[in-house]
């Protein structure tokens, strides 16, 4: 029986942690929200959902888009 290399996309998203000097918390979320550079930005990791897709690859890693399974986004 042959072999198939099978992409499982997994629907995630990244934290990130910055400290914001404001007066209060709503203000912070303003601030980060209009200056976002303005702010060094801590990596806290990856969180993942359920949503997730399947899809064969071929010979050179490219998606074959009729083997498309589940949910991509």
């Amino acid at each position: 029986m042959p072999k198939f290399k099978v992409l499982c996309r997994v629907d995630a998203y990244v934290d990130y942690i910055a400290e914001v000097e404001a007066d209060d918390a709503e203000e912070a979320a303003d601030f980060a929200e209009d200056n976002a550079s303005d702010y060094s930005w801590e990596e806290q990791g990856a969180v993942e959902f359920d949503a997730r897709g399947y899809v064969t690859l071929d010979a050179k890693n490219n998606e074959l888009d009729h083997t498309r399974r589940g949910y991509f986004g």
